[in-house]
């Protein structure tokens, strides 16, 4: 007799409790991606710039560059 008449209401009860943990629940995603700002820009490097960081890290020999840099001044 406790149990809210025929039962159909202890489960409105069950839904009701769902929906604001639901509404919480979204609430705090939204404020959690906001916080954390947008992204940072992709840096968009030069064909020399990354020539040079690839000289500098020894991925390329100083013939290779020179050859490399010689070439992009020319289109430039």
């Amino acid at each position: 007799m406790m149990w809210y008449g025929n039962g159909w209401m202890f489960g409105m009860h069950f839904l009701w409790w769902g929906f604001w943990l639901l509404i919480i629940v979204i609430l705090a995603v939204v404020l959690l991606r906001r916080e954390s700002g947008p992204p940072p820009p992709m840096s968009k490097s030069t064909p020399l710039e990354t020539l040079e960081r690839r000289y500098a890290a020894g991925e390329i020999s100083t013939e290779e560059f020179e050859e490399r840099r010689t070439h992009l001044l020319k289109r430039e």
